[in-house]
């Protein structure tokens, strides 16, 4: 942990710089770009029934949107106020009423003809339901009978057959908390979080590269670096808040750089809307684009280093950070030799990009004092993600780039609460302030809580799901799932498959604030769901952990109250009470307030957050950076250099490689049909006019993008995407990834996929053809038989 603190906000300068300007057309007008001020009068309209609470919540409430952390309008970064439209489409469903009662117990087929979007727009959830196996409409529950239903079914469950998960979606760290202890007294130690979809592979490789799983620095970092990298990472469009930062380090001079296949608009240029020069004529933003082929950072990675040994050879010191290397790093000759030993032409291959421009970034970063290196899901979401953050760690670590301002490695999260929950134990390999695989850990939690922890090993909440299709007789076949927010129809590969596991629960329980598709899924026995508070509402307030560990408190916020929907950490509690008696009563609180007194207990670094308890309340655990001064948390105080293999893409001629991009939404929540910066559809295939040629296909054309996964019929959108690769929005193209490819380490579902893309006209063509050739054969096989 460092010792400096943070030194609180900066000041925007005051003069413009015309340099920066995307285009001299007030407001961009004429431009594909997004539309703050419609956006804005849409959301004042949007909540005219309730738009004191309303105000209230932007002014009072920590964001539960993205994790950059916006306590009322106010961050730890900039002076001046922010808000973003990510914020804003969010803030409906905090202010909803409650969805009409004839609309919530409508025959089942009716809502599921309805899309997610139109789902959520029906009103909160204002008490428990219930649909039994065979039911059409779901009925209404009393709390007693809800809570007692479960308690029972668990009771009658081995505990391996129990899994909880809790999603990102406004959660405090009271609510994880609360929640990792009810499941370890009810014991099960299958409970798993957001993360596990996003960014389990940068906690994973971070803790064996230099011992921490978190941000190493602050977003105040980023102004006044030499160069700040994003490693496919879409800030501007899903953490907006965040080119406000970027405006600012581009008046210090800074030099940005994005990695990514897709040359990303919203990266390229954006009209930062609390900025009056930038709100009127845009900034530019990336300095360069660096288009690596999906998959193919490894290999980038490993020809920057190339670049560097082979300087460091004409000249010692001149590209590694000599001094850093030798005193905070082990394994420095085995990585040397392991990159030296590759091929150009296998780089070269491998990245997509040539040697000249590999050694082009190299030299930059070379030259650089400080550098900030800020990632997303272009790195995690890949079954090789935690050797994709081990290799920018190495990076780093090369360059001395650790521990000190303007410096460090940041996995930029897109949730606000979701840093914490990890840290808060709500993880198959984490306690709080530990890991779950550490017997001392596990001995402190055990003698705090007053009570034995499982003695096996969780599963990550894809095997849990999957488990529900076990055979009987095996004791991990989930028979209780337990889902706090989530949406896994819309959020994992092969949804087809993912439906059957949910359907094969016996009991399923939605705890939510609204309506979604995997609440409509039937169940072997009954689903049970139940209304939560939001983050605004629970008694006592909540805090959540920011990208940079910023801890902030979120106060309880007057206004109106929906239902029956109760705290969610409260919930928690009496479920473990009614199923395990006086062990289950260890994990019930009389108060947030007592929640947090007991974090601090549980998680040293976590000491500070018992203060919290009124607006404004926030410090940041760990200091201002972590590896301060380049000592870091591990057994030797040393980052570890570690050889990475090249990732066995298998691209074969006549297949490209296709990803998934976010549009206008929030995570799986869309809000809009069309992308503010592209103006591509939903079902818009990203190509580059390089392949669209060869493949003879024009803006337009109703295309086929198919494999052995499935089958997704779009229309092909020229872009500036890295030839031999295309782009698809998430969640639709889910249907293209093999389910049950997790990454071994972290466990985060593979989200790329080897696939063919064609002309439907040509590709239903060849499917009369195949079908008229596998007529034929039957019909032949039939003249030949014998006569009886």
């Amino acid at each position: 942990m460092g010792k400096s603190l943070h030194t609180g906000r900066q000041k925007l300068p005051k003069s413009w710089d015309t340099g920066l300007w995307v285009s001299k057309r007030p407001f961009g007008l004429g431009l594909v770009k997004p539309h703050h001020i419609r956006d804005t009068l849409r959301t004042v309209w949007d909540n005219r029934d309730n738009l004191p609470y309303a105000y209230r919540i932007l002014t009072q409430g920590v964001c539960d949107g993205c994790a950059l952390g916006v306590s009322g309008l106010y961050d730890q970064t900039l002076e001046g106020p922010h808000v973003c439209t990510t914020r804003l489409n969010v803030l409906r469903l905090n202010t909803m009423p409650a969805i009409k009662e004839e609309t919530l117990h409508a025959d089942v087929e009716k809502l599921r003809k309805l899309s997610s979007s139109e789902l959520r727009g029906l009103g909160r959830l204002p008490y428990p339901l219930i649909r039994r196996k065979g039911e059409a409409r779901f009925v209404r529950l009393t709390w007693e009978e809800a809570m007692r239903r479960i308690a029972e079914k668990a009771k009658k469950v081995d505990p391996k057959g129990i899994a909880f998960y809790l999603t990102g979606r406004g959660i405090t760290n009271e609510t994880y908390y609360a929640a990792a202890k009810a499941a370890r007294a009810i014991g099960t130690n299958n409970i798993d979080n957001a993360s596990r979809i996003c960014h389990s592979p940068s906690k994973t490789a971070l803790k064996r590269s230099i011992g921490v799983g978190a941000s190493t620095c602050s977003y105040k970092d980023w102004i006044g670096t030499d160069v700040l990298l994003f490693w496919g990472s879409v800030a501007a469009n899903n953490q907006p808040v965040s080119t406000k930062y970027m405006y600012a380090a581009k008046r210090k001079g800074t030099k940005i750089i994005v990695i990514n296949p897709y040359r990303e608009p919203a990266m390229d240029g954006y009209w930062i809307p609390s900025i009056p020069e930038s709100a009127l004529f845009g900034t530019k933003l990336a300095d360069d684009f660096y288009q690596v082929s999906i998959g193919g950072d490894i290999a980038f990675m490993h020809g920057i280093m190339k670049c560097w040994f082979e300087m460091e050879k004409q000249l010692p010191g001149s590209a590694v950070d000599r001094d850093f290397v030798l005193r905070h790093t082990t394994g420095y000759d085995e990585l040397r030799e392991h990159v030296e030993q590759l091929a150009w032409e296998e780089l070269e291959a491998g990245s997509g990009l040539p040697k000249s421009r590999m050694e082009e970034l190299a030299k930059l970063l070379a030259g650089a004092r400080s550098g900030v290196f800020v990632w997303s899901m272009g790195l995690t979401q890949h079954r090789f993600g935690t050797d994709n953050i081990s290799q920018v760690a190495n990076l780093a670590l090369l360059r001395g780039f650790l521990g000190r301002e303007h410096c460090g490695l940041m996995p930029i999260r897109g949730h606000s609460g979701v840093q914490g929950s990890g840290e808060m134990g709500a993880d198959p390999f984490s306690l709080p302030g530990g890991e779950f695989g550490n017997a001392a850990d596990r001995e402190r939690i055990e003698k705090l809580w007053g009570f034995q922890l499982p003695n096996w090993q969780g599963d990550i909440v894809g095997v849990s799901l999957e488990n529900a299709l076990l055979p009987e007789g095996q004791e991990r076949k989930l028979r209780l799932f337990y889902t706090s927010g989530g949406n896994f129809l819309e959020t994992m590969p092969d949804p087809a498959h993912v439906k059957r596991c949910l359907e094969g629960v016996e009991l399923r329980v939605h705890q939510d604030i609204v309506l979604n598709s995997s609440m409509l899924a039937d169940a072997e026995e009954e689903v049970i769901v139940l209304p939560a508070m939001t983050r605004y509402e629970q008694p006592g307030g909540g805090t959540s952990t920011s990208t940079e560990r910023m801890v902030y408190y979120s106060p309880e916020i007057e206004g109106p109250r929906v239902g029956e929907a109760r705290a969610e950490w409260d919930i928690f509690g009496e479920l473990a009470e009614r199923i395990c008696g006086e062990k289950g009563r260890a994990a019930r609180f009389g108060s947030a307030a007592a929640i947090r007194e007991e974090i601090a207990a549980a998680a040293p670094y976590y000491d500070g957050i018992q203060k919290l308890g009124k607006r404004g309340d926030v410090f940041q655990w760990g200091g201002a950076w972590l590896c301060e001064g380049g000592e870091c948390p591990t057994p030797d105080g040393k980052g570890r250099l570690i050889p990475i293999p090249m990732p066995d893409l298998q691209r074969t001629q006549g297949r490209m490689y296709a990803t998934t991009r976010r549009g206008k939404q929030f995570n799986s929540m869309i809000f809009g049909e069309r992308d503010s910066f592209n103006a591509a559809g939903r079902y818009d295939v990203l190509l580059s006019t390089e392949d669209a040629g060869s493949l003879s296909i024009n803006e337009g054309d109703a295309i086929v993008v198919h494999n052995s996964s499935g089958v997704f019929h779009g229309r092909a959108k020229l872009a500036p995407v890295a030839a031999g690769n295309i782009e698809l929005f998430w969640p639709e193209g889910n249907v293209l990834f093999e389910r049950g490819v997790y990454e071994p380490h972290a466990g985060i579902p593979e989200y790329n996929a080897s696939v063919v893309v064609e002309r439907a006209d040509l590709y239903h063509a060849l499917k009369e053809v195949k079908s008229a050739r596998r007529d034929a054969a039957i019909q032949d096989v039939r003249d030949t038989d014998p006569p009886e």
